[in-house]
Formats: structure tokens, sequence, C-alpha cells
């Protein structure tokens, strides 16, 4: 299953959005999808089961008790699809906010161009956001320039949560020392990712705001990813090879 590519999927009260993302993802070819469910109310879960024997092999689900945060989401289903052998692994959010037909565009990146990790990036060609006010706008595109300053990574999009790892990324980059649970875990991953010397690739896209459904940024979340990337600076970056 080396080549094989799986999406990640965190749901929590995405019943409006879950069955048509999963359709469309399902729509490209050779695509599974792991959604990662953390006991939303409103029966999303539910949804995704309903729809497992008309995917079956291709449509998988964890379902956690609670809400336990973005980044301990995305680590469950990145062990599993290592386990479950995927070569491509991917994460994306369930509201449409990341078009699934650039999913190829960041596939090919890494299978025909050589990243390790690609990201769907709404700032690397000026500034490709629709519909969010002005205020996120600028609060999303300075954090992204906040994280440039104090890290000195060269990614001009390190809060996007789009993004194709390929599997001896994951393999390599250890989990457990992964500590942030919110947006800021996006950073530190892609902070692990470049200072373990695997070569990054952003993908341009337009990013739109969410339809239905409601957002899950709050102001905690921010202040966990600002205050971390500080702590970021300091830490000493291992690998598990």
């Amino acid at each position: 299953m080396q080549n094989s590519k799986i999406v990640v999927i965190p749901t929590y009260n995405e019943k409006e959005n879950i069955e048509k993302m999963i359709r469309k993802v399902m729509s490209l070819p050779e695509y599974h999808i792991l959604i990662v469910d953390d006991g939303s109310p409103d029966g999303t879960a539910d949804i995704v089961k309903s729809l497992m024997s008309e995917y079956p092999g291709s449509l998988h689900i964890i379902e956690r008790e609670g809400k336990l945060g973005l980044g301990t989401a995305y680590k469950a289903g990145f062990r599993w699809a290592l386990e479950h052998g995927y070569g491509y692994i991917f994460e994306m959010d369930a509201d449409f906010s990341h078009n699934p037909d650039d999913l190829e565009r960041l596939y090919k990146a890494c299978s025909e161009d050589g990243a390790d990790m690609s990201i769907g990036s709404r700032y690397c060609k000026g500034i490709a956001v629709m519909d969010w006010p002005i205020g996120r706008v600028l609060m999303s595109y300075g954090a992204s320039a906040y994280v440039r300053a104090v890290l000195g990574m060269k990614i001009y999009d390190s809060t996007a949560g789009f993004v194709c790892y390929t599997r001896k990324v994951l393999e390599t980059i250890d989990l457990d020392n992964i500590k942030m649970k919110g947006y800021g875990f996006q950073i530190e991953m892609k902070y692990n990712v470049y200072k373990a010397g695997f070569k990054i690739k952003e993908v341009p896209i337009v990013f739109v705001d969410r339809k239905e459904g409601v957002s899950k940024m709050s102001s905690s979340i921010f202040g966990e990813a600002f205050k971390g990337v500080i702590t970021l600076r300091f830490r000493n970056i291992k690998t598990k090879k």
C-alpha cells in the first residue's frame, strides 16, 4: 500500500458537511478516508457509519469520547494510517474551506515533484482567502509572518491545515513529542518536518470560508499557538530515526 492515499478528517458537529465531503473525496481516483470524530452530539459519526457499506474498505472512522483537540485527532489518525500501510497521508477540514480537487495537486507535489510534505498554502502567492472578515485574514497572515520571524522557517502558511505527508515523514517525526492540541499543532508539525531536513513544497490554493456549520477557532486556541511558537524556538527537536 506504499502508494495508497488516505485523507484524515477530524470532525466535531459537521453533520451539514460530512456526507457531501465524503462523496466528493470518494469521486476522486483511489482515495480512502479516515474520519476522526470527537463524540459529535449532532450525529456526525452516525452519518459516516451509514455510508461505510457504500464504500467498503475505503471509508473508516475512529470515534473518540469528548472533544479532545485537533492535534490529538490528527495524531490518532496518522498512527492509524501508518499501521494500515498507507504511503501518502493527507489532512484537511470537513467544511469545504479546502477544495477536495486540490488533493491531487498536493499528491503530485510529493509523488512527482519530490516533496516530502506539501502544503495547501493560502499565502505563498499573495493572499488567497475568500469570505473571511478582514480581521481574521490579518490575524492568520500575521500569525504566519510571526512564525517565520521567530522560527526562521521559510513557510508562508505555517498554520495551514491542508497537507500531504509522505509515509517516511510521519515515520520519522516523533508524534509523542508534538505537544500543541489546537491550531498550534499545525505549526509544530511543520517545524518538526523542517528541522528534520525534509523537502517541503507550498502549493497555492484558494481558501474559502465555510458555508455551513460553525468554526472551531477561539481566542484560547490562538493563544496556545502564539505562546507555543516561543517554546518551540528553544526546544530540542528530536526524530525517531
